[in-house]
Formats: structure tokens, C-alpha cells, sequence
């Protein structure tokens, strides 16, 4: 019995095991650490190590990891402790030793099983010991590794970056919002392992297609069940107000354990951000795309219907989908040893409704490159994603005696301004190179004739391109609008009217306003106005007149748009013209003053002010702080009314205590609009470089 193994303590090293794995952020009492990698544990022992030596000999450990953990399945290695260390399984080899500890360095395979793992110990045939428990996750940063990526500020960027922003309003008016991924947070990386294991595949696990997928299709319905209506009454409203959308966290925790922030239905786009956040917790790189007048719902179809009355109102909607003002996907980065060469890289996670009771299998991974090619036959939601970005929109108005008339509109550009956030900086980069050619280049033209001819030999033969009208008797439509609008306030926008013929022409024009949301559902009429007008013949006219929130018939709802609509019809020909622009709401801006750079420890300050260009006073305003590694628990301010015209200014003292870039968040409420926000960045710098 001398002979048996006398172990005193193990001890994981996780502090400095975590810090060569990229993992610190997410603990430094618990060893988390990513495949293809080896780690150091150390061994001390009862006694000098020399009276064990025969029984060392027949030493092994054992890692394993599921329910039912067996070697057939990869979810359980043995393997000795041995100088030969390998790449391709699971390896020990001692580093150092001493009289009384080893220090062993253990690697894992660059495609191994990814989650939580035991490690125990055995010596000959004796009952194996429990050693300690790790996770084991993916690692981009080895080459062998599925998820590989080659450059490190966008490993940087899309793996440990946990300040993101994500891109919402119109492609004419982006607006940019602050967000927290907290990938690294406290409970993340377990409610995402506790989301991968409704599914009961672990040797599956290796492979990061298909974690994404389960991810993609758990999310998707966890997002179905517990998205909330948007509240109609003021006193629902101030409960609405714990659904601060500040960042993917609390809302996965409110989706896996009830306890957490709820998500309305006008932020939907939310699914896209914890998305992401759980992707990047296991590993795999990912970030949050926005794709401005997204073609949804088309049937894999590539038109799209809208419908109109005479009164130029939307009415209804087609049975062929229909545009939204913005959509938010994730997309995630790894090669696809499972489709034919040249289509790794970005993939797209395209959840949908189960069928027949089949969460898991409702998502699928496109990549980008199969939507720019036109790869229709590779997985069957490329056809939806082409379809979103390059569908054309056909106008109907609907007139009184039940009949439909097409309009002659110049239909909107689908599948434009494709946004991301940068890598490395908090600019907006521009994607959409990659989901589709130049617009009326060659290949794109190749691509959409390859499209139209597979679908035809399919038996779709849904046209792709809107049929071309040609009046006998024309007359053009024009409608210049501003992108934005002021809350509460007013701009110009024009009309211009042409007749080309030799004939004057009786007119009627009809213009109206809508709040529409972001999803392109409507959520109010707000204004509309008929005329009628005698054009003469060859004659250009415009008319000018001015958009004010003071002329709607109720307030538009928070976080919706305006649709502007201009329908001219003259009598001889029964073709009416048509156009419409999409104008964002735009609320008084936020500043905030702070230093570029400051020093840990050291009291920093930042002032916030708003103007207010409103025509009613600022009541119970609110102004919340935030920011990790800046301040440590969210403050809030309760100040007193701003005046019309007036400017509020504050400033607040805080102490950084993070090194490296970090992000300030500010955020008010008040009676008139929630949840306005801004940010600053700030390099803090430790007291030594500081010196």
C-alpha cells in the first residue's frame, strides 16, 4: 500500500492558465480554457515523490465530460502521463518536478468536445480520483482550430470585445446604439453551456456549425415564448422601463431563468445581440449585422408586395412578405469542412419556426458567400437571406370598386447600407460588399440571371423582375424628403410633379403620413392631405410643404418611423405614380465631455448635457451612468424640468479601475421619449505608464 499514490493537493493554476488562454475576463478562480492549448496543473504529493516510484509508472488521467461519457463518442480520453505530447488527442507530460510536486502540462485536441470536464486520476486499476472540474471551449486563436481567425484585432474584436454597438433607424439615417455584450460576465458562459445542453448530442459538441445551430434554434424560441407586447397605458409604460436595453446579459438571464430584463416586441433585434453574446462566450467569433430595407417573409420569392389605398395609406399586407425598415442578424466565423470548398467564413445563423416540434433542427448556417453567389441549392435559407437582399418591391394601390391597380413607383433598393461595428474602433463598416456584387455590375447581373433561370427550371416562376410599365399618356413623381425628423418638430419636404405632354392634365395627388415600425408593421395614420391640381402641358411642378409632428393626429409611438407616401393619379390613364421615403425620428442629442485617456485609480470626470429644442418642458428626467471597469454599479440622478430652450448641465466623478479601453454609457429618460443614449470611450492607463 506504500506504493499507491499519496496526493496531498492538485492545484489547476487557474489565474495563470486562464490569462495564456484569453479567458481572464471570465474568472481567475475557475480554470476555463480553450481546445488545441495546453494548460499547467500541479501535483503535490504525501511524501518525497521517490517512494512512489514504481506506482507512477501506471499513471493516467482521465477527462470527460456529458451525461454518458464514453471513449466511442469522444466525451471521455485516457491517456498516460508521457514526454510524447500530440496535437492530434489528448496528452500529459511533467514540465518540472521536485521532491514533493509535479507540474504537468496537459493538451487537449484542437476539435475536441467543447463544455464542462472532469479530470481525474488513475494508477493502475485502482478507483480513478476526482482532480477538479474545467471548461474547455473554442480557441480562434489555433490554426487547427475550426474557428480559426488569422489576425488579432479581430480576434480582438470579435471574441473578447465586450463594448459593441449595434445599428438601427433608416439607411438614409443610421443611428448607432451602445451595447454590452458581457460575453465574459459572471453567469454567461453557464447559461450558454446550460442552452447547448438541451441537446442531447454532446459528441456533436466538437463541432461549431452545429453549436451554433443549437444555439441559433434554443434562442429563436426562447425568444418566441417570452417576448413581451409593447405596453399601450403610461403605467405599463414606467414598468416598461426595466426593459432597458443596455445589453445582452440580463435579458439571457431573463430567458433562461425568469430572473433578468424582459424584451418588448419593438426590440426584437435583441435575439441578434445575445446571439452573438453566447456565440463569443464558447468561443466562437461572431458580431451583430444590420441590413437596412430587408426583404422578409418573400417565400424565397424574389418580390415583394405592398399595397396601398387611393389615399396613398399602406393597407394591409401581401401575401408575398414585406420590407422592413432595418433587420439584425448574427453572423459567426469558422471553416465548413461539411459544404464544398470555398465557403468558410462568415456564416449567417437563420433560426425559424421547428416543424413539427423540432427546436433543434430550426436553424440553419448560410454563408455569406453562397447569398452573394447565389447558391440557391447549398441549404435551404440561402434563397430566403438572396431573397431579403435583392427582392424588388412592387406597389399596388387598391381602389375603391375592390380592384387592384400596379402603380408606377420607383421601388425601394433592398438589401442596402449592410452595417457592422468596426474591428478595433466604434465606427460603422459597410459590408455589403460581401452579400452582393456592385449594384448594375456584370456579376451582379450574371447572378440574378443564374437565380431567375434555376428558379424557373424549378417550376417558381414568380418573376424576379417587376414587369416595366409603360404609360401611353406618362406623368412623373418625385419626392424629396429630409432622413430625419425632430422629435416634436418640423422640416420641409417636396413634391415635384412632371408632365411631359402636350396635353394639361387634371391631377390628384394624395400625401400621407404613417408611424410604422421597424419590422414594416403599421402603427398609426398620422396625417393626410388630397389635392387637386391642373398640371399644363410640358410642365414641371413642386410643391413645397411642411412635415410637423403639430399637424399628426396623436403622437407616434416610441421607436417607431414616418412613411411618407405620395400617390398622383390624372384621369385619362388609370396608371397612378407613386413614391415614398422613410424618415427617422430624431430625439435631442446627448453630449457628453470627457478626457481621451486617464488613470487608473485617479478621479475622472465627464460632463453630460442636452438641449432642450422641444416645445414643452423636460419632466421627471433621469440620467443613468454605466460602464465596467469605470463605475462600479449603475447610478441614476433624478434632476429637475428643463425648460423649452433650455441646456441641463451635469457632471459626474467616477474612478476607472480597468486598464485598457473602456466605455462610458450614459442614458436619460423623461416624460417626452426613454431610453436616449450615448457614449464616450476613454484609454485608461496604469499609474506607472501614466508617470
Amino acid at each position: 500500500s506504500h506504493t499507491a499514490l499519496g496526493i496531498k493537493s492538485c492545484d489547476f493554476q487557474a489565474a495563470r492558465n486562464n490569462e495564456e488562454h484569453h479567458t481572464k475576463d471570465i474568472s481567475s478562480r475557475r480554470l476555463v480554457v480553450r481546445r488545441g492549448q495546453p494548460f499547467t496543473i500541479r501535483l503535490h504529493f504525501r511524501a518525497p515523490v521517490h517512494a512512489y516510484l514504481p506506482a507512477l509508472k501506471k499513471v493516467a488521467f482521465i477527462a470527460q465530460t456529458g451525461q454518458q461519457p464514453s471513449k466511442a463518442n469522444r466525451t471521455q480520453a485516457t491517456f498516460p502521463i508521457s514526454s510524447l505530447g500530440n496535437r492530434k488527442s489528448w496528452s500529459a507530460a511533467v514540465e518540472e518536478r521536485d521532491a514533493q510536486s509535479w507540474t504537468i502540462s496537459v493538451t487537449t485536441p484542437s476539435d475536441a468536445v467543447i463544455g464542462r470536464y472532469s479530470l481525474l486520476l488513475q494508477v493502475s486499476r485502482r478507483k480513478p480520483r476526482l482532480l477538479g472540474q474545467f471548461t474547455l471551449l473554442f480557441n480562434p486563436w489555433v490554426r487547427e482550430d475550426a474557428v480559426f481567425l488569422e489576425n488579432e484585432a479581430q480576434r480582438c474584436e470579435y471574441l473578447l470585445n465586450q463594448n459593441g454597438l449595434i445599428y438601427l433607424g433608416t439607411a438614409d439615417c443610421i443611428q448607432e446604439e451602445s451595447w454590452d455584450f458581457g460575453q465574459f460576465e459572471g453567469d454567461v458562459l453557464d447559461l450558454s453551456l446550460d442552452l447547448l445542453s438541451m441537446d442531447e448530442q454532446v459528441e456533436e459538441w466538437g463541432n461549431p456549425a452545429h453549436v451554433a445551430r443549437i444555439l441559433g434554434a434554443v434562442l429563436h424560441a426562447l425568444k418566441e415564448k417570452s417576448v413581451l407586447p409593447t405596453p399601450q397605458t403610461p403605467a405599463a409604460q414606467e414598468g416598461a422601463l426595466l426593459s432597458k436595453r443596455r445589453g445582452s446579459a440580463p435579458v439571457l438571464r431573463q430567458w433562461c431563468t425568469g430572473r433578468g430584463r424582459p424584451v418588448y416586441e419593438g426590440q426584437a433585434w435583441v435575439l441578434a445581440a445575445v446571439a452573438c453574446t453566447a456565440l463569443r462566450s464558447l468561443g466562437i467569433p461572431a458580431r451583430v449585422v444590420t441590413t437596412f430595407s430587408s426583404a422578409q417573409g418573400t417565400g424565397r420569392g424574389l418580390l415583394v408586395d405592398e399595397y396601398y389605398t387611393e389615399e396613398g395609406l399602406q393597407n394591409g399586407e401581401g401575401p408575398r412578405g414585406r420590407i422592413w425598415i432595418f433587420q439584425t442578424s448574427t453572423e459567426c466565423w469558422m471553416t465548413r469542412p461539411d459544404l464544398p470548398p470555398g465557403y468558410g467564413g462568415w456564416q449567417i445563423l437563420y433560426p425559424s419556426a421547428p416543424k413539427g416540434g423540432a427546436v433543434l433542427k430550426a436553424c440553419d448556417l448560410v454563408p455569406v458567400r453562397a447569398v452573394k453567389e447565389g447558391a440557391l441549392g447549398l441549404t435551404p435559407a440561402v434563397a430566403d437571406i438572396f431573397a431579403s437582399v435583392n427582392a424588388s418591391c412592387m406597389v399596388w394601390k387598391c381602389c375603391e370598386d375592390g380592384t387592384l391597380a400596379l402603380t408606377n413607383s420607383n421601388t425601394k433598393y433592398v438589401g442596402s447600407n449592410i452595417s457592422t461595428k468596426g474591428v478595433g474602433s466604434d465606427r460603422c463598416e459597410d459590408i455589403t460588399q460581401n452579400y452582393k456584387y456592385p449594384e448594375g455590375s456584370l456579376q451582379e447581373k450574371e447572378v440574378l440571371e443564374r437565380v431567375q433561370k434555376e428558379k424557373l427550371e424549378h417550376g417558381e416562376d414568380n418573376g424576379i423582375h417587376p414587369p416595366r410599365l409603360e404609360a401611353a399618356d406618362p406623368l412623373y413623381l418625385f419626392l424629396e424628403a429630409p432622413s430625419s425628423l425632430p422629435l416634436r418638430g418640423d422640416a420641409q419636404f417636396s413634391v415635384t410633379l412632371v408632365n411631359p405632354s402636350d396635353q394639361e392634365k387634371a391631377v390628384r395627388l394624395a400625401i400621407g403620413v404613417q408611424a410604422v415600425y421597424y419590422n414594416g408593421v403599421l402603427a398609426a395614420e398620422l396625417w393626410r392631405e388630397k389635392l387637386l391640381l391642373t398640371l399644363s402641358a410640358n410642365l414641371v411642378r413642386r410643391i413645397t410643404t411642411s412635415l410637423s409632428f403639430s399637424h399628426f393626429a396623436r403622437s407616434p409611438p416610441e421607436n417607431s418611423f414616418l412613411r411618407l407616401t405620395a400617390v398622383a393619379t390624372h384621369s385619362e390613364s388609370s396608371l397612378s405614380c407613386f413614391a415614398q421615403e422613410d424618415i427617422a425620428i430624431c430625439r435631442p442629442r446627448l453630449a457628453i465631455e470627457m478626457p481621451e485617456a486617464a488613470e487608473q485609480y485617479q478621479p475622472l470626470s465627464a460632463s453630460v448635457s442636452i438641449h432642450n429644442s422641444l416645445d414643452a418642458p423636460m419632466k421627471d428626467c433621469v440620467i443613468s451612468i454605466f460602464g465596467k471597469g469605470l463605475i462600479h454599479r449603475e447610478r441614476s440622478y433624478r434632476l429637475g424640468p428643463v425648460r423649452p430652450g433650455n441646456t441641463l448641465c451635469t457632471q459626474f466623478w467616477f474612478t476607472p479601475v480597468k486598464v485598457g479601453l473602456q466605455r462610458l454609457n450614459v442614458e436619460m429618460d423623461c416624460n417626452m421619449f426613454q431610453n436616449l443614449t450615448n457614449y464616450r470611450s476613454v484609454t485608461v492607463v496604469a499609474p506607472e505608464l501614466a508617470a
